[in-house]
């Protein structure tokens, strides 16, 4: 199973892409979208397509998104909806399923605790994926976390689709 992992963004999106072979995850890509455009809706219309080209290129079975928290600024929130809706709707065209996971549910999954910052996020994905040469940005490897997160629930999902049908 290959899981793309997205974390939004307006400006930068992060991206990660793992392969669940068994028990054992495989890194296959990973990096941001950087999106340089004035106009937010040009900003939102490149997330859009360059996750449609992720998709194209990657073809994962199933993706996972980080969800929208709640910001004190509620402009701030708003835009980051809007740009986790552009990333979904940039999966649509290849009909897969798309889960959502809060901050803290990947952490907790990847470090262990949902108060990691950072830093011990990126180490641990380092860790868990065998990077050893590529330096991660912040978003890259908080998207991979997302995927890692995703992929080890994936059993869960799986049960959790079978009972709905």
């Amino acid at each position: 199973m290959k899981v793309l992992g997205i974390d939004p963004g307006s400006i930068v999106t992060g991206y990660g892409v793992v392969e669940l072979l068994g028990n054992k995850l495989k890194y296959i890509d990973s990096g941001v979208i950087r999106t340089k455009e004035k106009t937010f809706i040009k900003r939102l219309m490149i997330i859009f397509s360059e996750i449609e080209k992720l998709m194209d290129q990657h073809c994962p079975d199933e993706v996972a998104i980080e969800n929208v928290f709640m910001h004190r600024n509620a402009d701030s929130a708003l835009k980051l909806g809007q740009a986790k809706a552009a990333a979904i709707c940039g999966t649509f065209k290849k009909g897969v399923t798309v889960f959502e996971y809060s901050a803290r549910e990947v952490k907790l999954a990847v470090v262990g605790t949902g108060a990691a910052e950072k830093g011990q996020v990126q180490d641990m994905v380092k860790l868990i994926l065998a990077i050893k040469t590529q330096e991660l940005k912040f978003d890259e490897s908080d998207a991979l976390a997302i995927a890692i997160c995703h992929a080890h629930s994936h059993p869960i999902n799986t049960i959790i689709k079978e009972n709905v049908k």
